[in-house]
């Protein structure tokens, strides 16, 4: 019988236990699959958000752990449940002064200094935790900037242990905007060797640390949440200053669309809706009535009347730049005058909630949440019609995935996991629409064109039907991880 690869997943978050973004949902969904072919732990921290009584988060008998950073000894505690409906262990690691005492994963108005300090100490507290664990990971997966450092870790402090010496390390890019950028000297607070690490081949980048290029660097397999943005940031328009470093590794970087939990996002069980439904309830030649159940429901909810030869627009997203909300700033006025209805969600830049709020208050078609709510976001996207994501850039994308899966169809940007999921109208087995150029025109273009299609319900269900169909699940990107680790075994 084979030994059973060992996997060690570091992450900020982990969903069910706290979310900010798609992150959690790939670190708390690609483990179940990879599970029955693997043994696998996870580690992160231990934010003050997470209910530790909700999930049975109990912490280790003597587990206190005292780590130098700089001239300063740091206490770490360490808790740890199961994954939900899966035997995987999920450990917390418990901090005060970092971690413990926010009620959010990542705090506003940080200092960028210790925001550096918190995700270091994590770091190197996981690579410490599970040497005292005994947990000698054959793969150790990192995920975005925070937990870059780990690869540097193995590189050079650990260099000469035994324990971690057959490891590989494989970096996942979830967002290359963001790569964890300071100064030298906070090398000196992770205490980390800098002759070995501190140069154009290392974490050095125009005269500063840059924490995601170590990675890229040291680690074994680069992976990207799509294959299209794997292509897309070797280039400089989606590479943030990082291309050509990246065109360097084009021999470790892989792209891989992420998928979604059909566990969790299923209109048939999902308790949020006010009418459950499947696929096999939609007959192209009639009315969706549950759908349209849905649709009046979260109308009503929104102060919106309800026509069933109007469509509903919906937008649920974390308002930044990157969401493409200047061509909705672009498109207000037309958006007004559409016949279709929109409702938003979200939360993010000030000036994006504050345009949300402003169209809310003074539009007859346009109502918005500003804030994130997961039962009411899965009410939106089954009582939508449409779903609209406009993303500058979009590295994979989750949204569209959980629109397809509840029949809502999307209206994208072409970029990134976009493209690869989206198969755009009038094209066979189309499951949404498309448009290429990024300006608030051709949004409207998109847009007009799905209010068209509305009118034909056989079309619409048809198109309805293809994404409900399509097979967005862990289970086949599952597959491609299991290859590419033991690619690199």
């Amino acid at each position: 019988m084979n030994k059973k690869m060992k996997i060690l997943f570091a992450s900020a978050e982990v969903a069910p236990f706290s979310k900010a973004g798609g992150l959690s949902d790939v670190v708390g969904s690609l483990p179940k699959i990879l599970e029955k072919d693997a043994e696998i732990a996870i580690f992160t921290p231990l934010h003050g958000c997470i209910d530790k009584e909700k999930w049975g988060i109990k912490e280790l008998e003597n587990s206190e752990m005292w780590i130098g950073f700089g001239n300063i000894q740091h206490k770490f505690k360490l808790f740890t449940t199961k994954l939900p409906t899966t035997d995987i262990n999920v450990f917390f690691i418990q901090n005060d002064w970092y971690f413990s005492c926010f009620q959010e994963v990542y705090p506003k108005w940080m200092d960028t200094r210790y925001e550096h300090e918190r995700y270091i100490a994590f770091s190197l507290a996981t690579l410490e935790y599970a040497k005292a664990l005994n947990f000698r990971a054959d793969i150790i997966h990192s995920n975005d900037w925070h937990t870059a450092m780990i690869p540097l870790y193995i590189k050079a402090n650990y260099k000469f242990d035994d324990f971690w010496k057959n490891t590989k390390n494989v970096f996942e890019i979830h967002n290359l905007a963001y790569q964890g950028v300071w100064y030298e000297d906070i090398l000196d607070f992770a205490n980390m060797r800098k002759d070995i690490v501190y140069n154009e081949w290392g974490c050095e980048h125009y005269g500063r640390v840059n924490w995601m290029k170590g990675a890229i660097n040291y680690s074994d397999r680069i992976i990207t949440v799509s294959p299209k943005y794997a292509e897309e940031i070797l280039g400089s328009e989606f590479g943030e200053g990082m291309d050509y470093t990246l065109r360097g590794h084009t021999n470790k970087l892989v792209g891989i669309v992420n998928g979604i939990d059909y566990d969790v996002f299923n209109p048939e069980t999902d308790k949020n809706l006010v009418k459950n439904y499947s696929v096999t309830d939609l007959k192209l030649e009639k009315v969706f009535t549950p759908k349209e159940e849905n649709k009046k429901a979260i109308l009503k909810e929104f102060g919106l009347e309800y026509n069933p030869k109007r469509p509903l627009v919906a937008l649920i997203s974390r308002l930044v730049d990157q969401k493409g909300l200047d061509l909705i700033r672009a498109a207000e006025n037309e958006l007004q005058n559409m016949d279709a209805d929109f409702i938003f969600l979200g939360s993010g830049d000030k000036d994006y909630e504050n345009l949300f709020i402003w169209l809310s208050n003074n539009t007859k078609n346009i109502r918005a949440y500003v804030g994130y709510n997961g039962s009411l976001a899965n009410r939106i996207y089954a009582g939508s019609d449409f779903f609209l994501m406009p993303s500058k850039f979009e590295p994979c994308g989750l949204s569209q995935l959980i629109a397809m899966r509840y029949g809502s169809l999307p209206i994208v940007r072409a970029t990134g996991g976009l493209e690869n999921t989206v198969t755009g109208y009038p094209l066979d087995n189309s499951n949404g629409f498309k448009f290429w150029s990024y300006d608030g025109n051709s949004m409207k273009d998109a847009i007009y064109c799905a209010l068209e299609v509305y009118k034909d319900s056989y079309t619409t269900n048809a198109m309805r039907k293809s994404a409900m169909l399509a097979d967005f699940s862990w289970k086949e990107s599952a597959k491609k991880y299991l290859e590419m680790y033991k690619s690199i075994l």
